[in-house]
């Protein structure tokens, strides 16, 4: 039994415990939750050990995801039924479920996320740090990589690259502004800040859309309602700059 329990504890340490065999390389034989459980005291064990089997279960349900904030989030959501505009219950982040970039990202399209290419040679890179475009891609939100010369050849890229940063920028400052708006409105003698926050809220929704439509205005330049969406966009910055 303690052999067990050293070999349980440290699978799941390593988290490697979901479908782990006997140690016994010839035997193939799984061991059993309730099995785990008479040998495993710990509970602290125990509950790695069941964060792990929650884990597994949400992978092989395709219906089911954790949200992506990139901030850390640990909000099982249900993909079914959720279309864009959907925020996560526990930390109101906005996934997109039609692709692997990490929140929606209106009026983008996921080709859009999915193709940030240069026209030359057709590399795909990340707009905030130009490292390859990957799925998985985690640092985008906290990206300060050098920018090789040679991506910037391009001055339109530039230009839309510039745009969408500085808007990304400035959404963090609204997300930051209503944390410290939060933190005043529990001090005793404060009037109700409520509105403040609510403008804060819109604030940052607005940036978000700035920042994607610049993606979007990059990849659709050519077509006939663009001089609309320039427009529109403008107007819109016009209004979140007075704000």
């Amino acid at each position: 039994q303690p052999c067990w329990r050293e070999y349980l504890t440290t699978r799941i340490e390593q988290n490697m415990v979901v479908n782990c065999t006997c140690p016994i390389s010839e035997c193939r034989a799984q061991p059993t939750t309730a099995f785990i459980y008479s040998i495993v005291s710990s509970e602290e064990i125990i509950a790695k050990y069941e964060q792990a089997l929650l884990r597994r279960y949400v992978e092989c349900c395709s219906n089911l995801t954790w949200c992506t904030n990139p901030q850390g989030c640990d909000q099982i959501l249900l993909k079914d039924g959720l279309g864009y505009g959907a925020a996560c219950s526990k930390c109101s982040w906005i996934s997109c479920f039609n692709c692997n970039f990490p929140e929606a990202h209106y009026p983008a399209s996921c080709s859009h996320m999915s193709r940030m290419t240069c026209a030359k040679c057709n590399h795909g890179f990340c707009w905030r740090c130009l490292k390859p475009w990957r799925p998985n891609h985690k640092d985008y939100y906290n990206c300060s990589a050098m920018v090789s010369k040679a991506a910037w050849q391009e001055k339109r890229f530039q230009d839309y690259n510039e745009r969408c940063t500085f808007h990304h920028h400035a959404r963090e400052f609204a997300v930051s502004l209503r944390n410290s708006i939060s933190s005043i409105r529990e001090m005793p003698k404060i009037r109700n800040l409520t509105f403040v926050l609510d403008a804060c809220k819109v604030l940052e929704q607005a940036r978000k859309v700035l920042a994607y439509s610049c993606v979007y205005s990059y990849y659709n330049q050519d077509t006939e309602s663009m001089d609309i969406v320039e427009q529109q966009t403008e107007s819109l910055e016009l209004l979140t700059n007075a704000l």
